[in-house]
């Protein structure tokens, strides 16, 4: 079977060549860039300042209209919150129609109608656009503001904070803008259960009345429309919404650090580490660099080619990504570059973070780099620009930034035109791996020996509302009068029993796993009081065996067979079987550490540590050292859980082998008590 693929492909490999001599020592000259029309857009103002823009494209018998309140960012403080309150509330039955009229009617028309605190957003068939759009003008301007409507938001956003309490991606997310902009700043502020309950139902109703105003607004339709009809349609709706002056905010400045330093935030229950570099910049839509500065993030990390992920995913497999991103702003933008890595590898993963920001800000790149991210860039662009809503957001950009008319038209033309030193000088300006803040959510224990031992950067600890706090301690005492004798006394009270356990003898149990979507069964038998064999079989073949009979031992794989040497066979005679953990008897009681969020005690036996819950007792994982190909040591996590009884024991059904490069979740498929067992086993 395998020689006549082979032929196959040999033959359709022959066909291709025969069709056409392809010169490929040379790169195939670009196109021009495409061409981009927007379509022609038309503008007027209504006398109360609602600025409204229109833009035909009749390709599909579809419309949609955006509405944008372009207030100054506010700082809502001891409020926090009542914004997006407010935007919840909108449209939930106004003065005309009740909510779920309104809702319903809205369902009927197959068309799709939202609200926020920014504005609100419809879409519809051509036939029944005049109608949505009627009913998000009502819902702009007569929207009511119920109690009842009120008291049940107030309860969802309790309920989504107290949801999110022990989530580590929100601990860091809030973290970061906290750090990056200042709690006291607009970007900074985040919403908390005291914020919440701190806004009232007059709070949502000023907070609609001082800044939902058309003097600040932007409507744009696009679709498949006539300019005539809609304006003659916009200004019968939208003209009588009353125009007013807007509260006055002055933005505190943001800063950076003087010095690149570490920001952590300690989490418990963190399995990983969020980890995001992160400084403020001065760029905005349209400046001369914007466009280099564009160009350089996507080489360094705007996407899966790029050279973060192609680093610690493809090369060093320690993160599923990491990107990274340029955010302009009017106001004050920011570079980002994040990971969600092993908790083992954060100081690694930090590293490699900053080498490669710091490599595309000090070497230049290669025309090769420069002519890929551009037509990477130029392909997402011209697709990107396709769609409708696209068309409504550049339209919408051009009035915000007061860009040229032209400026979409020509954007892929000033792309073309970056150079490599374009792109170098950006990096330089904005990726300031030198003055930066390395925000590191995750558990410390786990984490800060390693960090703190391969790191030259400042560490400064923070709480999870990013509040300055002290380095988190990394043990905790034991009790007294607690022992490892005790603990795994408890260990064995918990699976069932001391004498149940001594009743058994021998132990035949069969796992299955899938690596790359490969099945894989390990097959484990021990007997007393210190034989053991595991066997690792992939598709019915024996790929892996370790063996030993009580006296000696070996490792076989792939037909190479190892005798254990002399270290080897002592180890293996001082384990016990069936249960090892009758050996940890023996071991120190090190310390107490938190394993996802549970207090354990851990046993140090050999170069193993052992974790077992203080609360239920049971086992939860095991970390040995090994050595790895090139001599380094490493830790190997073996975690434990789904304990279900089987004859009385309780015996994990769920066993995690984590290795530096991927998890093996081996899945208890089988338990033999005292059957199953032969002395040959062992041989």
């Amino acid at each position: 079977m395998k020689t006549k693929i082979l032929s196959l492909v040999a033959i359709l490999a022959m066909s291709f060549t025969s069709i056409a001599q392809i010169d490929r020592s040379k790169m195939p000259e670009p196109g021009p860039a495409p061409k981009v029309k927007l379509g022609e857009s038309k503008k007027f103002i209504l006398k109360n300042g609602l600025t409204v823009i229109m833009v035909e494209n009749h390709k599909l018998p579809r419309a949609s209209v955006n509405l944008t309140i372009d207030n100054y960012p506010s700082f809502e403080g001891d409020k926090a919150g009542v914004s997006s309150m407010m935007g919840s509330l909108l449209g939930r039955g106004t003065t005309n129609i009740s909510k779920d009229e309104f809702n319903e009617r809205v369902d009927y028309l197959g068309a799709s109608l939202s609200f926020s605190s920014g504005g609100a957003y419809g879409a519809s068939l051509k036939k029944y656009f005049p109608e949505i759009l009627e009913l998000m003008a009502d819902g702009v301007k007569n929207s009511q503001f119920t109690q009842e409507e009120f008291e049940k938001e107030q309860k969802i956003t309790l309920d989504g904070i107290k949801s999110n309490e022990k989530s580590v991606t929100s601990a860091a997310r809030r973290v970061e803008n906290a750090l990056t902009y200042g709690k006291e700043h607009p970007f900074g502020e985040f919403i908390t259960k005291e914020t919440v309950k701190n806004i009232t139902l007059k709070d949502v109703e000023n907070r609609y009345k001082n800044y939902y105003k058309p003097n600040n607004a932007y409507l744009i339709i696009i679709g498949d429309i006539n300019p005539k009809k809609i304006k003659k349609m916009v200004k019968k709706l939208f003209s009588d919404w009353k125009s007013g002056s807007i509260p006055e905010y002055t933005m505190p400045k943001v800063n950076n650090v003087e010095t690149t330093e570490i920001n952590f935030i300690n989490m418990d229950n963190a399995v990983q580490s969020e980890i995001a570099v992160v400084n403020s910049l001065d760029l905005t839509l349209g400046d001369k660099d914007y466009y280099a500065a564009l160009l350089a993030n996507q080489i360094l990390g705007g996407g899966g080619t790029a050279r973060l992920f192609q680093n610690l995913r493809e090369d060093k497999a320690y993160t599923y990504g990491s990107y990274s991103r340029v955010r302009q702003s009017r106001y004050v933008g920011t570079f980002k570059a994040t990971a969600s890595v092993r908790n083992m590898v954060t100081d690694s993963s930090v590293v490699e973070i900053q080498k490669e920001i710091n490599k595309i800000r000090y070497q230049k790149v290669s025309e090769q780099d420069l002519r890929d991210a551009k037509e990477l860039y130029i392909g997402n662009f011209v697709m990107e620009v396709q769609k409708p809503a696209t068309a409504a957001r550049y339209a919408l950009n051009r009035e915000l930034y007061n860009l040229p008319e032209d400026y979409y038209e020509t954007y892929l033309e000033k792309i073309n035109a970056v150079t490599i030193n374009d792109l170098q000088d950006a990096a330089i300006k904005y990726f300031k791996g030198d003055k930066a803040r390395i925000i590191i959510t995750g558990k410390g224990i786990d984490v800060l020996k390693n960090l703190e031992k391969n790191s030259d950067y400042k560490i400064n600890y923070f709480d999870k509302f990013g509040n300055p706090s002290e380095k988190p301690k990394m043990t905790l005492p034991i009790p007294e009068g607690v022992t490892a004798s005790s603990v795994i006394d408890s260990y064995f009270n918990a699976i069932g029993g001391a004498d149940k356990i001594a009743a058994i003898k021998t132990l035949a149990m069969t796992y299955n796993a899938t690596i790359q979507g490969t099945p894989i069964v390990l097959t484990t038998k021990v007997a007393a009081p210190n034989k053991t064999t595991n066997t690792i079989s992939v598709m019915g073949q024996t790929m892996q065996k370790q063996a030993f009979n009580g006296e000696n031992g070996y490792n076989e794989m792939r037909g190479q067979k190892k005798e254990f040497d002399e270290k080897e066979i002592n180890k293996s005679k001082s384990n016990t079987a069936p249960f090892s953990d009758m050996a940890y008897k023996n071991g120190l009681l090190d310390r107490i550490e938190p394993v996802d969020g549970k207090n354990a005690y851990v046993i140090k036996s050999g170069t193993t540590e052992i974790y077992y819950d203080i609360a239920t007792g049971l086992k939860l994982q095991s970390v040995e050292v090994v050595k790895t190909p090139d001599g380094k040591e490493t830790k190997v996590p073996t975690i434990f859980s789904d304990y279900k009884e089987v004859g009385g024991v309780l015996f994990a059904h769920k066993r995690d082998q984590v290795t530096p490069q991927f998890t093996l979740n081996f899945v208890l498929q089988d338990v033999k008590i005292n059957e199953g067992v032969e002395d040959k086993d062992f041989e």
